[in-house]
């Protein structure tokens, strides 16, 4: 399955960026496609980037003169989260497929400090709330316009996706890059670095979209279902999540990307992803 996902990844890295003018031009693609939010983090200025990115569709709007809220962008995150929650993160997002990449040089792997653990998952909620919503709502300019924050100051994939690719085909941005850009390449280095000892950091610690797909992971239609009456509380699954997880105890988590590694390390089947709650609808019919 862990091989089968990956390949699904590199499909949808592709699907979302698969602009080739882009490429070999330097261009960013700005025809109808942009209109459309794709339900992953992917950067508007990817040259390859086929739609838009709802986090930053998001900033845009509600950085905008006149206009305060999209309701369109976000009952796109809205429908795709209630659908498939974190899975999004697992097998569609390019990002995540990068920091997969990344984990799977063989460089000593480290777990992270239990404290980072323990509360680190909470910084992506204060980084949605403060940087997705707070500031752009409330730092407008004298016009009524604001930045959008989260992709301007943190958004490694800006620099990754965006920035360096355009920089590479089109020498003349490479005289006019400053602090800003010092400060998210060196930001960006970063999350590359750790991504290669530690599992997914931008997804556990930062990530605002994952942030919103982790609170529907409860109400999604594709649930990682826990047989308790199976279960022999071998704690394999806990050791096979690299999110975190303790799937036997929470297996609705916020933090559940829907990898599947803990279904594949459980001795006794009693962990699977379906498409729906078979215990809810089990007491609908009793």
């Amino acid at each position: 399955m862990d091989k089968y996902r990956h390949w699904i990844q590199s499909f949808f890295a592709i699907l979302f960026n698969g602009y080739g003018k882009g490429w070999l031009s330097g261009k960013i693609y700005t025809g109808p496609g942009k209109n459309i939010c794709v339900p992953v983090l992917n950067c508007y200025s990817c040259p390859g980037a086929l739609g838009s990115c709802p986090i930053g569709s998001l900033q845009a709007v509600l950085g905008s003169n006149g206009r305060t809220f999209s309701f369109y962008v976000l009952g796109t995150i809205l429908l795709f989260g209630t659908i498939l929650g974190r899975l999004i993160c697992g097998f569609l997002c390019p990002f995540g497929w990068l920091q997969d990449l990344l984990y799977k040089i063989p460089l000593k792997k480290k777990n992270e400090p239990r404290i980072i653990k323990t509360y680190g998952i909470y910084f992506k909620y204060v980084f949605l709330v403060l940087f997705v919503f707070i500031l752009p709502l409330s730092m407008k300019n004298e016009f009524g316009i604001s930045s959008p924050y989260f992709c301007k100051y943190i958004c490694p994939a800006g620099i990754i996706e965006g920035a360096l690719p355009l920089m590479a085909l089109d020498p003349g941005l490479r005289s006019i890059v400053g602090f800003l850009f010092a400060w998210k390449f060196l930001f960006a280095i970063s999350i590359i670095g750790l991504s290669m000892i530690w599992y997914r950091p931008f997804c556990k610690y930062i990530c605002p979209l994952g942030a919103i797909y982790g609170l529907l992971n409860r109400f999604s239609a594709v649930q990682l279902e826990f047989s308790s009456s199976k279960c022999i509380h071998c704690r394999k699954c806990v050791k096979a999540c690299k999110m975190n997880v303790e799937p036997y105890k929470n297996p609705t988590s916020p933090e559940c990307i829907r990898c599947g590694d803990c279904v594949r390390a459980c001795p006794v089947d009693a962990l699977e992803l379906a498409i729906y709650k078979k215990k809810e609808c089990e007491k609908v019919i009793q």
